[in-house]
């Protein structure tokens, strides 16, 4: 199924390898408002626990859930991804 070329990518295909790179400045809001989310988590997780390993195991399902999410943006906003060779 070929996605429609005229509209706007939010992600374009890298040039090496399979993923996206961010191209739109909904591209970069998307991928920064990831990336806080994922820094607030661990903080806010890593204040109540114990030890490194209560941290990371509870940090664990939102790092999933929330990286989940990433992709299917990415795959619905960005070109059709496919493992490109140099």
């Amino acid at each position: 199924m070929e996605k429609d070329t005229t509209k706007k990518y939010w992600f374009k295909r890298k040039k090496y390898g399979w993923g996206w790179t961010p191209v739109s400045p909904e591209g970069w809001a998307t991928l920064l408002t990831y990336l806080a989310i994922m820094i607030y988590s661990f903080r806010e997780i890593d204040a109540t626990q114990n030890s490194g390993s209560d941290t990371l195991i509870n940090f664990a399902p939102r790092f999933i859930l929330f990286t989940v999410i990433l992709i299917v943006i990415c795959y619905k906003k960005g070109e059709e991804p496919h493992w490109t060779w140099g």
